[in-house]
C-alpha cells in the first residue's frame, strides 16, 4: 500500500500540461470516484492495524500535494490562455445563469468529507429495506412503537420504507470483517405529518465503528473532531443519557449553540446548548444478529439528520424549504458552489 503511495506521488510531481482538458483528465485519474487516490481511501480499512496511523498520514499528504499540484498547473493554463486572447468567441449572446447546488447536497459533503479524513468509508444501500435489516437486527423487539403504522411507511408485511440508514450498517457488519468504520449517508422516510419542524422524509448520515478495544471515549473525541470541524474551533459537546434500541449505554449529542456563543437565544430557546444526533455503544445483540463475536470486538455508532445540520449552520426555520424547490431560497446558496 506504501508503494502505491509511492508511484501515485511519482506521478504526480512529473506530470505537467498546459492544456486544461489534460489537467482535468489527471485531476479525475487521481481524485475522481474512480482515482487512484480515491481508490486507497477505500481501502484503508484493510491497512493493518499498527500501520493506519502511518499510512493515513502520507494518504492525506498525498492528496494535498495532488490538489496543489493541479492548481497550479490549472493557474498556468489560465494565464497562458488569457495572453493568447481577451475574447471567448464561442460563448453565448445572452451571458448563461449558472444554477446553485442543494444546501442539503453541500452539507452532506462537508460531513463525509470530515469523516474521510479519520478514515471512515462511504456505505449505500436500498431505500426499501425488509424487517430484518430495518427493525429485527437492529434490536427492536416486536411489541416497539416504531413498528406501528404511525411512524413507518409499510409496503406489506415484510417491507418498509426505511426509518433510518442503520440498516445499511447491519448490511456492511453481515458481509465485512471488523475493523469496520463506515458512515451511510441517505435518504429515510417517517410517516409524520408535515410542518416546519418535521417532514415525511429527509436525510441522515449514520456512523459506525466496530474494532477491538472500542471505548466510549473514542466515540466521544470522534465527536467532537466532526463538531469541531463542521460549527469551528470554538464549539463545546455534551452528551446526555439517551435511550436507543441499537446501542447501549445511549446519548443524545448536544453542541453549543453558533448563533449566540452559548448564551442564549429564541433558536437554542435560551439553553445555549442545540441537540444534532443520537449516539451510543452498539449493543451486543446487534453484533450477535450480525455474526460478529461482542466477546471480541466492541464498537460506536451515531446518527444525525442532515436537514438538521444546515438548518444550524444557515439558520433556515422551515424544514418544509428544502423540499419545495423555491429558486428565491436556493440561489441564495450560488456561494457554496
Amino acid at each position: 500500500m506504501f508503494d502505491k503511495i509511492s508511484t501515485i506521488k511519482d506521478q504526480i510531481v512529473n506530470f505537467n500540461s498546459s492544456d486544461s482538458n489534460e489537467i482535468e483528465q489527471f485531476r479525475i485519474s487521481l481524485l475522481g470516484k474512480k482515482g487512484s487516490i480515491t481508490n486507497l481511501f477505500t481501502q484503508f480499512r484493510n491497512v493493518p492495524l499498527d500501520e493506519k496511523k502511518e499510512f493515513g498520514k502520507q494518504l492525506n499528504l498525498l492528496k494535498n500535494l495532488a490538489s496543489s499540484k493541479i492548481e497550479e498547473l490549472k493557474s498556468n493554463s489560465g494565464s497562458n490562455k488569457a495572453t493568447k486572447s481577451t475574447i471567448d468567441f464561442s460563448m453565448t449572446a445572452q451571458p448563461t445563469v449558472l444554477g446553485s447546488r442543494h444546501p442539503i447536497s453541500i452539507v452532506k459533503e462537508q460531513i463525509i468529507e470530515i469523516f474521510a479524513q479519520i478514515g471512515f468509508t462511504v456505505s449505500e444501500g436500498p431505500e426499501i429495506e425488509d424487517d430484518w435489516h430495518n427493525f429485527t437486527a437492529l434490536n427492536f423487539p416486536e411489541e416497539h412503537p416504531a413498528r406501528d403504522m404511525q411512524d413507518t411507511f409499510f409496503i406489506n408485511k415484510e417491507m418498509a420504507l426505511r426509518t433510518h440508514t442503520s440498516s445499511v450498517q447491519v448490511r456492511v457488519m453481515e458481509n465485512e470483517k471488523p475493523p469496520i468504520r463506515t458512515i451511510s449517508p441517505g435518504r429515510v422516510y417517517r410517516n409524520e405529518a408535515i410542518s416546519a419542524r418535521a417532514h415525511c422524509f429527509f436525510h441522515q448520515v449514520e456512523g459506525l465503528y466496530i474494532d477491538k478495544d472500542v471505548s466510549f471515549a473514542d466515540l466521544k473525541q470522534t465527536l467532537l473532531y466532526f463538531t469541531k470541524a463542521l460549527f469551528g474551533e470554538e464549539t463545546k459537546i455534551r452528551l446526555r443519557p439517551s435511550y436507543f434500541p441499537f446501542t447501549e449505554p445511549s446519548a443524545e449529542l448536544d453542541v453549543s449553540c453558533s448563533i449566540c456563543g452559548g448564551k442564549g437565544c429564541n433558536v437554542c430557546k435560551y439553553s445555549g446548548w442545540l441537540e444534532i444526533m443520537g449516539c451510543g455503544m452498539v449493543d451486543p445483540n446487534v453484533l450477535e444478529n450480525c455474526k460478529i463475536d461482542p466477546k471480541v470486538y466492541s464498537g460506536y455508532a451515531f446518527g444525525m439528520g442532515i436537514e438538521r445540520i444546515a438548518q444550524l449552520k444557515y439558520q433556515v426555520n422551515d424544514l418544509r424549504l428544502y423540499s419545495e424547490n423555491d429558486l428565491r431560497f436556493l440561489k441564495q446558496f450560488k456561494s457554496e458552489l
